[in-house]
């Protein structure tokens, strides 16, 4: 298996040595680059493709949420794990509208760090219950209008709706895998038809799809 690689953009050095010193020593992780600034963070990710970006919010220049934009638009294979000092953070939720895959608090312990950078990589998303809850309340006075013409629902089989529901209720592949009974590398792989007849580009959006419709 092939080391999963980082991308560190932060304008705090400190900040950057910690995680360097925790994700560089990691096993299966390896640091590819650091940025001081958004703008030199979207452009490093578009030379080195990373898998995974950590990304600050508040860099000069620009900002972590305009990077996120940038790098979900020309590195598609790049995941954005946004590290934000609170977690009700604006600038966190408007950072997961940009097509970030989830958010970290920047004091969370080193185990966690290293657990979201692999979720993320992975393809799940890392957002707690709580801010699960409070992203959709965020988004609750914007909700999509109803569906018209094609709907993507009925192109689910029955087993994949399942599975839509419980991603919705922020559940993990290992907690979808024990509540259907089912083996996880069958989750994942319902997982991903779900989010390709949704044209969701993650679990993020999956969620927020499945509250917007009515399914949660």
């Amino acid at each position: 298996m092939t080391d999963i690689t980082l991308l560190l953009v932060d304008d705090q050095e400190l900040l950057r040595e910690g995680m360097a010193m925790v994700l560089g020593t990691t096993p299966g992780l390896r640091i590819i680059g650091e940025a001081g600034d958004g703008r030199a963070g979207a452009l490093l990710a578009r030379d080195l493709r990373p898998d995974v970006v950590l990304m600050d919010v508040r860099m000069p220049v620009m900002d972590g949420i305009e990077a996120t934009r940038d790098i979900v638009a020309n590195c598609p294979g790049s995941r954005v794990l946004i590290l934000t000092t609170f977690d009700l953070d604006e600038y966190a939720f408007n950072g997961l509208r940009a097509g970030a895959s989830g958010f970290l608090l920047k004091d969370a312990p080193s185990a966690d760090l290293v657990k979201a950078v692999r979720t993320v990589a992975g393809g799940e998303a890392v957002v707690s219950p709580r801010i699960t809850r409070t992203l959709l309340d965020h988004y609750q006075s914007s909700r999509v209008p109803a569906v018209t013409g094609a709907n993507p629902l009925d192109d689910l089989t029955s087993r994949e709706r399942e599975v839509l529901v419980a991603i919705g209720r922020g559940l993990s592949n290992q907690e979808i895998a024990g509540e259907l009974f089912l083996s996880e590398s069958t989750v994942k792989t319902h997982v991903g038809r779900v989010l390709a007849k949704l044209g969701a580009r993650d679990r993020v959006q999956a969620v927020i799809w499945a509250h917007r419709h009515g399914l949660v």
